[in-house]
Order: structure tokens, then C-alpha cells, then sequence
């Protein structure tokens, strides 16, 4: 049996409503729903590696996502993808800002990583491509695309943090700083919405 999340003590004020003030009920029934679609994403980053950036990225989206595992895994694609847009454009923008200041291996590794997370964005377009897809393929291999491509888009995010990691401990501290920061949200939330898809691939399994 699926979990509820309908609250009790809230249907109570419903059927409370319903008799005494009709003209609340509506408001009553939108609260409701506020509430149990709250719950619903609390549930589900409760699942997740980073439950505290999840809720705080996902709760103001509650009412859009209700309590549908696609629409989840569906925005936090979204919103993966345009966290990773950013961090590759602020990579892009840092080395050529830095082009002449950096040593040979923080420079390196700032290129791959610039490519590593031009990869990410490629992969994560393509699995919101996938989700949408109804035809062709069927759902178990659709979903099983989508989990191989998050999957190499949090890897190569893990292989550009890991790159700077390496490199020479006595350069730019400040660099290694932003493109840590930059590209640890992005994992994160690739992480989160790995776990939604998987969420959402077991779903129907």
C-alpha cells in the first residue's frame, strides 16, 4: 500500500468547513492540498543524499509537482540543467578571465572540467527529452537511458572537483574555491534528481 500523505487533522477542518461555512470550504479544499503536496516533497528528499538543499529547492514548486514522482524527476531535471547552464558559463568566464594567471595544471583542469560540465548539460537535456517521450522505446529502457545519463552527468561533475583537488596546492585559492562551490551544487542536485529518476523508474517496474 502507497504512503498518504492526507493530514488528518486538516480533512477534520474540511468536513468541519463544509457544514458550517460552505464559502470556505474551497480555500480549505487549496490548503489541503498545499499541505499534502508539502509533505509529498518532504517524503521524497527525505530519500535523497541532500534532503535539506532538496526541500529548500523543491518545497516552492509543491503545488506544481503535487504528488507525481514524474513531475518530480521531470523539475529536478529543470532545474539541474539550469544550475549546470550557470556553472558552465561561470567556468567559461573564469578561464578566460584567469587565461594568463593560472599554472599549467590548474589550467588544465579548469579546461576539463569546462568540458565536463558541457557534457553534463548535454546529457541532462537529452534525459528531459527522454521524459517526454511516449513512443518508440518502451518505458523500462526509456527510464533505463535516463539513469545511465544522470549517472555519467554526476560523474563527470565528481571528476572535475576531483581535478581541481589534484591540482597545485600552492595556486589560486580562490579559484579552486569558486569552482568547487560552483560545481558541488551541481552535483548536488544531480544527485537529488538521479534519485528521483530512480524514484520514478520503480514506479512502473
Amino acid at each position: 500500500m502507497g504512503t498518504s500523505y492526507f493530514s488528518i487533522p486538516a480533512a477534520i477542518l474540511i468536513l468541519m468547513l463544509s457544514a458550517t461555512h460552505p464559502n470556505s470550504c474551497l480555500a480549505a479544499r487549496k490548503f489541503l492540498s498545499s499541505e499534502t503536496d508539502t509533505d509529498f516533497i518532504k517524503t521524497s528528499c527525505g530519500a535523497t543524499t541532500y534532503p535539506d538543499l532538496c526541500f529548500t529547492t523543491f518545497s516552492s514548486y509543491a503545488i506544481e509537482i503535487q504528488a507525481s514522482p514524474k513531475i518530480l524527476a521531470t523539475k529536478s531535471l529543470l532545474l539541474t540543467l539550469n544550475t549546470t547552464r550557470a556553472a558552465s558559463k561561470t567556468l567559461s568566464e573564469l578561464s578566460k578571465s584567469l587565461a594568463q594567471g593560472l599554472k599549467p595544471r590548474e589550467a588544465a583542469a579548469l579546461r576539463d572540467c569546462l568540458e565536463q560540465v558541457s557534457d553534463s548539460v548535454d546529457e541532462v537535456k537529452r534525459s528531459i527529452g527522454e521524459m517526454d517521450e511516449t513512443q518508440g522505446k518502451s518505458f523500462a529502457f526509456r527510464m533505463s537511458d535516463i539513469e545511465t545519463w544522470v549517472s555519467a552527468a554526476l560523474t563527470n561533475e565528481d571528476t572535475c572537483m576531483d581535478g581541481f583537488s589534484e591540482s597545485d596546492t600552492d595556486g589560486d585559492g580562490d579559484v579552486k574555491a569558486a569552482v568547487r562551490s560552483s560545481i558541488e551544487k551541481v552535483a548536488h542536485l544531480t544527485s537529488i534528481a538521479l534519485a528521483f529518476v530512480n524514484r520514478y523508474a520503480s514506479t512502473k517496474s
